[in-house]
């Protein structure tokens, strides 16, 4: 299963790949790392940031795509412009789940990466992107029981 790891910033989606097959991981390697919205009030910015995002999911077979949840109120809520580009992926036809930043550190704490991430091959910024698809394959294999 390959899943996108995605964080969103003020007006970006930083991404990572990550493919997992029988417990064994694998960092895809990728054309676009991270996706910036230009004009935050056009309408057409949105349309091309779904389009260009979408392609890229279909070119690497993308089964599921992750993202950090941001609070809507509050002192660590999310830009307004963020919530769009998260609508506009919610949009496209693939499976979109969100993940609270706690149950990411809960996960990872769990099941803690076994390789150093400057090795990974990943720049600094997708590192966020790369925990929360890191995560979510972690939940996968290992379900909670009831």
């Amino acid at each position: 299963m390959r899943v996108c790891g995605v964080e969103l910033t003020t007006s970006e989606a930083n991404i990572c790949l990550l493919g997992q097959d029988k417990g064994v991981f694998e960092v895809a390697d990728c054309r676009q790392r991270v996706f910036t919205l230009a004009k935050t009030d056009s309408t057409t910015a949105i349309r091309e940031f779904q389009f260009s995002f979408k392609k890229l999911m279909e070119d690497y077979k993308v089964d599921e795509v992750v993202i950090i949840e941001r609070a809507p109120k509050g002192k660590l809520a999310g830009s307004a412009i963020s919530f769009k580009l998260e609508a506009a992926i919610q949009l496209i036809d693939i499976p979109v789940t969100l993940m609270n930043y706690s149950t990411m550190k809960e996960l990872i704490k769990n099941n803690k990466v076994a390789i150093d991430f400057n090795s990974l091959g990943l720049k600094k910024f997708q590192q966020a992107a790369f925990n929360v698809a890191y995560a979510y394959q972690n939940q996968l294999l290992y379900p909670e029981k009831p």
